[in-house]
Order: C-alpha cells, then structure tokens, then sequence
C-alpha cells in the first residue's frame, strides 16, 4: 500500500491507497478559522496541522503493508513554489520513510488535484473517465487544458501525462485574488463561515431567478483573471443593502463568466477539447452546470471533466495515486 500525506491551508489529509490505487483508508481534518475571520496565518495553520496529523495516524491505522510514502512538498511543480503548511506533511513523510525503511517521494498539490480528478471522474458504468455527457474518455489523451480553482490557486494549465505524474505548462492565472478568495471574502461579508464555499453555494440557492444583481467580469487579458473589482462592486452591493442571496448568486454567475471565457480562449489557443475542472471551487454544482451547457454546446465542442465534489476539494487520494505511479514505474525500469 501507499500512504499520501497533503498539508494545504486548510485541510490535513492522509490516504492510503492499495496496489490497484483504490482507497484502502481515508482521513481528513479541517483546519479551525475563528468566526468572522477570512483565513489564518501560515504559521497557525501550520500548528493546526502538526496537532492534527498524529491523531489522524491513528485512525490510519497499522502500517505493516505500506511499501511507499509520498507527500505534497509544494503548491505547483513550479521553481520557488513554496508554503510552509507543506513542510507539516513533509517531516510525518519523511519519518515515516526513515522509521519503516520504505521509499519517500515527493509531489504538488497541484499535481495531486489533477490525479485525484482524473480519478474520480470515472464512470462507474463504463469504467473509464468520461465528461459530463458521458462519452470521450479522459484517459485516452495524453494531453488536456486543466483548471485548478481554490483558495491559493486559480490556474490554467496545459497538462501532458506521464507514468510518473504530469508535465504542466502554465497558461493563466490570477493577478490578485484567487477565486476561492474571491468566495471566502464575500462569504464573510454576507455572515456566512469560513471556509465559505458550501455556505455560499446553499444561500444563492435562495436567489430569484430573475435577478438583475450582477458583477464584473474577472477577465483582463485571454488566459488571466482579477477577482479584485468583482470583489469591490460585490462589497459595495453588500452595504447598499443588496439581497444576499442575489449577491452569493453573482459571485457565482461571476466566476462561471470568467472560467466560460478564459477556456474558450485556450481551446481557441491549443485545439484542444478536453478541459479537467478541479480545486475547491469547482465543486459548485451551480457552476459546473453552467459551464456544461454554455461549453458542451455543439457549437463549442468542449468536453468538460470534473471530480466528484469531495475530491474537488483538498484531499491526499491523488497525491497517494501519484507515489503509487512512481512506485510501479520505478519497479517496471528494474
């Protein structure tokens, strides 16, 4: 078995995975926000991780098969990628490795988002990765546009595979906030939890169908973002008054608006057809369908991949998955 470790700033994650990359045991924990705040420190998040990792160890369980471990190092596969929160993760991984005389590998958070989506977007039916009209397998191209979409990231990628994870080709991103950022803030604002994402979403289930709330566009050039005046007009609708649930539907139609754009640009820009959705914002069903049915369109051709929700949002499964692909890839080459 391999065990994954993911330490991002919000959730501790541990999954152990067996030799067909099926999960065998899977924990997670949530970091603590106080109410009314909108995020913690890196160094309160990175004490939260450290306090959590030995208790979900021992919900783990014994370790007496596990032949490998591997654990996120990094935000991106990306030179100066860098967040103390990974550096919990890494020193459990590395005793681990030390303490059992097994290997250790290292991977992103990032990468382990793009595995874990393409893992759980297969059909269970079919039994191969299919998009959400249920045809054309994500596994049968070697190359796909990915969006990762969360609180620290929102990128467009261009994504190659390889047997032992993947070779990423930035295209986009945001030049101020993320868009889970962008969620989170405003989620604040309208009184809602932190982490806001779920919480939005049930509250702009409330909206009227017909409202005339609206927010900018996050687009500023073909492949980048800025949520900043979305965020600016969003306050601004706030303090006048503006009904919450219009406005939590805003920020949605706001998001749905841009991602829509920013992919029809890079199909334009790379002829490629398959777009993998993952992070934690992607787990919003009023945005995934959207998005199906303005780019699913016969007259767009896209065809959209997305994790299951739980596994849009941080996890270890693909991080696990991916030292299981080192693993049978370094066995093979012997």
């Amino acid at each position: 078995m391999i065990l994954g470790i993911d330490t991002s700033n919000y959730t501790t994650s541990l999954c152990l995975v067996n030799a067909n990359g099926a999960i065998v045991r899977e924990e997670r924990q949530l970091l603590q926000v106080d109410r009314g705040a909108r995020g913690l420190q890196q160094s309160e998040a990175l004490f939260q991780h450290v306090k959590n990792l030995p208790l979900l160890m021992e919900k783990i369980g014994n370790l007496r098969e596990l032949q490998a471990v591997c654990v996120s190092t990094r935000p991106r596969p990306a030179e100066g990628s860098y967040m103390p929160v990974f550096l919990a993760g890494e020193g459990l991984a590395k005793s681990i490795s030390a303490a059992l005389q097994i290997p250790f590998y290292e991977t992103s958070h990032q990468e382990g988002h793009i595995a874990a989506g393409e893992a759980t977007v297969f059909d269970g039916a079919a039994g191969e990765a299919t998009d959400s009209s249920g045809s054309a397998p994500l596994a049968d191209s070697p190359e796909f546009l990915a969006i990762h979409l969360s609180g620290g990231t929102s990128d467009l990628l261009r994504v190659k595979r390889h047997p032992v994870g993947y070779q990423i080709e930035p295209m986009g991103s945001s030049v101020d906030l993320h868009a889970g950022q962008f969620v989170d803030r405003i989620g604040v604002a309208l009184g809602l939890p932190f982490p806001a994402g779920p919480h939005l979403e049930k509250l702009a289930s409330f909206a009227h169908e017909n409202s005339s709330v609206r927010l900018p566009s996050p687009v500023i050039e073909r492949f980048n973002w800025s949520f900043a005046g979305p965020e600016t007009a969003a306050d601004r609708l706030i303090a006048a008054g503006a009904d919450k649930a219009a406005v939590a539907r805003a920020v949605e139609a706001c998001i749905a608006k841009g991602l829509e754009k920013v992919i029809r640009n890079a199909m334009e820009e790379t002829n490629l057809q398959n777009v993998l959705i993952v992070g934690g914002v992607a787990a919003n069903l009023y945005i995934r369908k959207r998005l199906q049915r303005r780019l699913e369109h016969p007259a767009v051709k896209a065809r959209l991949f997305f994790a299951e929700p739980r596994y849009s949002t941080d996890n270890a499964f693909g991080v696990a998955r991916i030292g299981l692909s080192i693993r049978q890839t370094l066995l093979s080459n012997r």
